[in-house]
């Protein structure tokens, strides 16, 4: 009896002993899965906190050989514009623009989808539709791509359609990993003081592509209307320590100056 309690012991105490290795080991190359389970709910959840949840929003950044800026514009009128109106796909172009100030022969467009499903409806019907040919035509103007997936601030929904003139500012933060949140709520509280002048356009983070990325986006009549606006904002009380706040959770952010095309829904 005492010999086979001996070996029994000494079978579990070896097994514990590999179990606890392979544990180790799968802690240090990947993480507990119940620390993986709580990242991902934790990045569930703040997704749900801070999103509208009812669009999809894709970023398409396309950096243009310099040589080549008018054919690509009309390439690019006739593929944006040609599934802004076709009804039969589930997505909006909420707006095409040019950057003027920030990374030269830049052209950005943002469309609008019914969710993840409306964004792969569309992915599949432009893949066998005249609109996949449009888009062959701008790709030998273009030098670079990237296509992000966003979702909208559940206290900031795009805009709408409209066409007020002047220029769009597009600030984009790549925030430090784990403090979206806290990004979102000092930027919801303070953003009051700079609704008091001038109306942001939208507001989004990053699902899809590059991570931990926030943009918002602000029309103004010109640069010196936007530094007046600007410098009123800082008179309020709350704006300044909001910048504070924000700027510390943030590694790179960056101000890009657009101009809107003659399509662009967004002008």
């Amino acid at each position: 009896m005492l010999r086979l309690a001996t070996k029994q012991a000494l079978k579990f105490n070896g097994a514990l002993s590999g179990a606890q290795r392979s544990i180790s080991v799968q802690t240090l190359l990947h993480g507990s899965p119940e620390a993986k389970i709580a990242g991902d709910v934790e990045i569930l959840q703040h997704s749900r906190l801070v999103a509208r949840g009812k669009y999809v929003h894709g970023f398409e950044v396309h950096r243009v050989k310099p040589d080549s800026i008018d054919e690509y514009k009309a390439a690019a009128e006739k593929y944006y514009a040609g599934i802004k109106d076709d009804a039969r796909l589930h997505v909006k172009l909420t707006g095409s623009w040019e950057t003027v100030v920030g990374d030269q022969d830049t052209f950005v467009h943002i469309l609008e989808y019914e969710n993840y499903a409306g964004y792969d409806k569309t992915v599949k019907l432009i893949k066998n539709s005249e609109h996949a040919k449009s888009y062959k035509t701008l790709l030998p103007y273009v030098n670079s791509r990237s296509t992000q997936l966003t979702q909208e601030f559940a206290f900031l929904p795009t805009t709408p359609p409209h066409a007020q003139g002047g220029i769009f500012e597009l600030r984009t933060y790549q925030l430090k990993p784990g403090t979206l949140l806290e990004w979102e709520n000092t930027w919801r509280k303070g953003i009051e003081a700079r609704r008091k002048y001038v109306a942001p356009v939208g507001a989004w983070f990053s699902q899809i592509g590059r991570l931990h990325e926030v943009h918002h986006m602000w029309q103004y009549p010109s640069l010196d209307a936007r530094k007046e606006t600007r410098e009123k904002a800082w008179q309020i009380d709350g704006w300044a320590e909001t910048v504070s706040k924000t700027a510390q959770l943030a590694k790179v952010m960056d101000s890009f100056v657009l101009l809107p095309l003659p399509y662009s829904p967004l002008k």
